[in-house]
């Protein structure tokens, strides 16, 4: 059962990994990446002197910490929220709708949200409803940013929540039965028995989505942003895309594998640092 996994990930994730040596050499079409004579650390060189890199890499950073500070907790509030259905068609009816949207590509999103958002369009109409003026959802780098974070967390939260829901079912029923008889009510029960039931999945989903920090969401972001909000959503991702548009693909290696090493470091600190706070129980490893 493990093997169509693991040829999937040597095809597609362990064998491109011979490709970094571009970031290393002065790649030319015409010789290959063997032919191509090496160029040092000049690629990192030119990608960290790149005025335009300093700003891809800001930009990554705070939708990154937004999307984790804000999209990490939503999944588990709403498999909370569902734990407590007690109505079973009710709780999957919820449960599929707020999971459908996952299976959606963000080619289809990104064109629904941007006809919601635009000036004109159905949230602004509301809005105007109430007497409000148009809000420059897509032409304002500060609401392109909210918007991005909020249909982001609405994407995902259905899939996160069926992870946390398949956790929930592993805590013994015998737990909540003498906790009720102690008096404790739904809080408490969730306070003391729940919470502490998600913490190992919850640690190993953190440090995961750590690791996917300097991954900003390059499928959505491709697929709504513009030139005017171009300042405040260029990511590392659509730099590298730029690069590669361009044809410097020793500069795009490079800031490929500058992301990659430092999601690396990230994951085993942030490891190490839940194996401290916990005792060493708690972490991937």
């Amino acid at each position: 059962m493990l093997l169509p996994g693991a040829v999937y990930f040597l095809i597609f994730h362990f064998l491109p990994m011979g490709g970094l040596v571009v970031a290393f050499k002065d790649y030319r079409m015409t010789e290959g990446i063997v032919g191509s004579p090496w160029a040092g650390l000049d690629n990192f060189r030119d990608l960290f002197l790149n005025e335009q890199f300093p700003n891809a890499l800001r930009n990554t950073l705070v939708i990154a910490a937004l999307r984790l500070g804000l999209g990490f907790f939503a999944p588990i509030i709403l498999a909370l929220l569902l734990n407590e259905l007690r109505v079973r068609w009710f709780k999957r009816t919820v449960q599929t709708i707020t999971y459908l949207p996952f299976f959606f590509s963000w080619v289809i999103l990104g064109g629904i949200f941007l006809m919601l958002f635009s000036t004109t369009g159905p949230m602004n109409s509301i809005l105007a409803t109430f007497g409000i003026d148009p809000i420059p959802f897509l032409t304002s780098g500060p609401w392109f940013i909210t918007v991005l974070v909020v249909t982001g967390i609405w994407q995902s939260i259905g899939y996160g929540a069926v992870i946390y829901l398949a956790a929930l079912t592993g805590i013994e029923v015998q737990l909540y039965e003498a906790a009720a008889i102690d008096g404790a009510g739904r809080w408490k029960q969730t306070r003391h028995i729940t919470l502490p039931g998600l913490t190992p999945v919850m640690i190993v989903l953190f440090i995961l989505s750590v690791g996917q920090l300097l991954s900003a969401g390059f499928d959505q972001i491709y697929n709504m942003y513009n030139p005017l909000v171009f300042e405040s959503t260029d990511i590392i991702d659509t730099y590298v895309l730029r690069q590669l548009q361009g044809l410097d693909f020793g500069v795009a290696t490079a800031a490929g594998m500058f992301k990659s090493v430092v999601g690396l470091m990230l994951i085993i600190g942030t490891n190490a640092l839940a194996n401290r706070l916990s005792g060493g129980e708690q972490g991937l490893w």
